[in-house]
């Protein structure tokens, strides 16, 4: 793999960097955005491209991939931004763009592009523990058109979302991978009940009684009923990928915070920093930080690969390591800073929050671990199966 970035690589990050030390300060990195702020960053983020990074030319966008949307996210992660690029850009956007009809992109991707319209995707339930194909929420046929009922879980940005890309089921039973559709509903007509993730990023429960829905909302349309779960599946892959490569940007600028505080801080008439014990964390913290770099850029290539079991695996691999680390560096980065770490003006709290929420986010580390384990199972038994009948 190619992890050498281009001189276009370089000015995106720079650009996003100057963004990000406008729009968040670092005395407000953390803080509970109200929906006027998080708007106007909004509205900042289209304008500057972030929200059409990964939505094609002809609609508005920038027509790049998913490494300018790690380098994005790096940056953002270490800003501490809200979770609307998240949902938006990297989840709804080429979520819509892979499956939805011609008419749904040209009438949905440039608004995400222009940051007029946000998009949620609910395809999380509170029994599923991560399995994307465990859908209750359902939706019934009937002579003028559809009906859903049921309820989602942990929907990122649903709390300010105009639209939310619903994942019900069509047919089939709770645990089947066939038989999934994703139905676009405006958020008017939905129950939604707005809460804050672990580290003050917007989210929402949002519960569908009874909802009317026609043929034209299903994405993709008529073709696209029971087609859903792959199409889920490569947009969480993608958050995913994200989410490893804000854990990079965040943990970076709390190992910045932790070696400051060390070299000024004193005891015993001389600096923290001079302490060997001290010197042994912080090391450890640096050598995450590289290992999270290079897990970053595997999962971010891994996006596009063709074979999913491969994708699968990269990707998991990557989020495990950034949990397990990501939780350690943070916990350590709060014991170096002693009691000042424990309280809420210090900021460092704020970045083992979104470390910690980040590592649980589309599946903890034992999740994935299962998933590495299962997908490696798997490739070895083709590559026998392969050797024995060559």
């Amino acid at each position: 793999m190619d992890f050498a970035l281009t001189d276009d690589h370089l000015a995106l990050r720079d650009a996003v960097q100057r963004f990000c030390t406008g729009e968040f300060p670092a005395h407000e990195r953390g803080n509970v955005e109200s929906f006027e702020r998080a708007a106007q960053r909004h509205a900042g983020m289209a304008e500057l491209g972030l929200l059409g990074v990964m939505v094609e030319t002809a609609h508005g966008g920038s027509g790049l991939g998913s490494i300018e949307a790690m380098l994005a996210a790096q940056e953002l992660g270490a800003a501490l931004s809200g979770s609307g690029w998240l949902a938006s850009a990297v989840l709804a956007a080429p979520l819509i763009a892979q499956a939805a009809s011609a008419a749904q992109r040209a009438r949905w991707l440039p608004a995400i592009a222009d940051g007029t319209l946000r998009v949620a995707l609910a395809c999380h339930e509170a029994d599923a523990r991560y399995d994307l194909a465990h859908v209750a929420a359902r939706a019934v046929r009937h002579s003028e058109g559809w009906r859903l009922s049921g309820r989602k879980t942990l929907v990122l940005d649903g709390d300010a979302a105009g639209l939310v890309l619903i994942v019900a089921r069509t047919s089939g039973r709770d645990h089947d991978g066939d038989g999934l559709t994703l139905f676009a509903i405006e958020s008017s007509r939905l129950n939604v009940q707005p809460f804050r993730l672990l580290d003050g990023r917007g989210a929402a429960h949002v519960v569908i009684d009874d909802v009317e829905a026609c043929d034209g909302d299903i994405v993709g349309c008529i073709d696209g009923v029971g087609q859903a779960l792959s199409h889920v599946k490569d947009a969480i892959a993608r958050g995913e990928a994200a989410l490893v490569a804000e854990c990079v940007g965040a943990l970076e600028a709390l190992l910045i915070m932790t070696c400051e505080h060390l070299k000024t801080r004193q005891q015993f008439g001389q600096p923290l920093a001079k302490f060997q014990v001290l010197q042994h964390q912080v090391a450890e913290m640096a050598m995450a930080l590289e290992q999270l770099k290079s897990m970053a850029c595997v999962a971010a290539l891994a996006c596009d690969l063709p074979d999913a079991r491969e994708r699968e695996r990269l990707i998991s691999s990557a989020k495990a390591l950034t949990a397990q680390l990501g939780r350690r560096s943070a916990l350590a980065a709060i014991q170096l800073h002693g009691a000042m770490g424990m309280t809420d003006e210090c900021r460092v709290g704020r970045y083992a929050k979104r470390l910690i929420t980040n590592g649980m986010l589309f599946g903890d580390a034992s999740m994935h671990l299962q998933r590495v384990v299962q997908r490696t199972d798997s490739l070895h038994a083709s590559a026998e199966s392969f050797h024995v009948s060559a």
